[in-house]
């Protein structure tokens, strides 16, 4: 089963960055709640390659299920996903509003992620703590208007109009990852 899982999360990224652009994240929902079954969060390096890819896959088709795909202002999916859960701990099970991210082997993430410059990450993490302690973030699970994502749970929402543009986008093909 997980090997059958990396094939998939490897192909769907090494196509995302051959077609659209450097990807600094994915993340695929483990959950079985209408609201995030089958989505994936794919965050970009730049703006521009995530809405390419949102035009793009819209007029795709995954599984014999088209793909939806948005761009999604949300830059920080850590406060958003089940702390139960990556314990080993949640008994709310598939169903949980907090994302339940399935995790890739450590080999694929070498992989994927070993061939990033680290400093050019370590930057952006103190970037994103500088604009927290600004009142850059917020909690607030779905909600309507521009700061607003599809799915359960406490997302770290940016204001947009904040500096730093919205990169990640999310793909729903219903039973991708079945």
């Amino acid at each position: 089963m997980q090997e059958h899982y990396d094939e998939f999360f490897e192909e769907v990224f090494t196509e995302m960055e051959e077609k659209y652009g450097e990807v600094e994240e994915m993340n695929v929902c483990d959950n079985l709640g209408d609201h995030l079954v089958g989505n994936v969060y794919v965050k970009f390096r730049r703006e521009e390659d995530a809405e390419k890819a949102v035009i793009d896959l819209n007029n795709r088709w995954f599984n014999g299920q088209p793909i939806h795909a948005e761009l999604s202002p949300v830059t920080d999916f850590r406060e958003a996903c089940c702390r139960q859960y990556e314990m080993g701990e949640c008994t709310r099970g598939g169903f949980c509003n907090f994302m339940h991210l399935k995790p890739i082997s450590r080999e694929l993430r070498r992989e994927l992620y070993g061939r990033r410059h680290r400093g050019s990450r370590s930057r952006e993490r103190r970037s994103r703590s500088r604009d927290r302690g600004r009142g850059g973030g917020g909690g607030g699970g779905g909600g309507g208007g521009d700061g607003s994502v599809t799915g359960g749970g406490r997302e770290t929402v940016k204001d947009l109009g904040d500096s730093e543009p919205c990169r990640f986008y999310r793909m729903s093909a219903r039973q991708c990852c079945s």
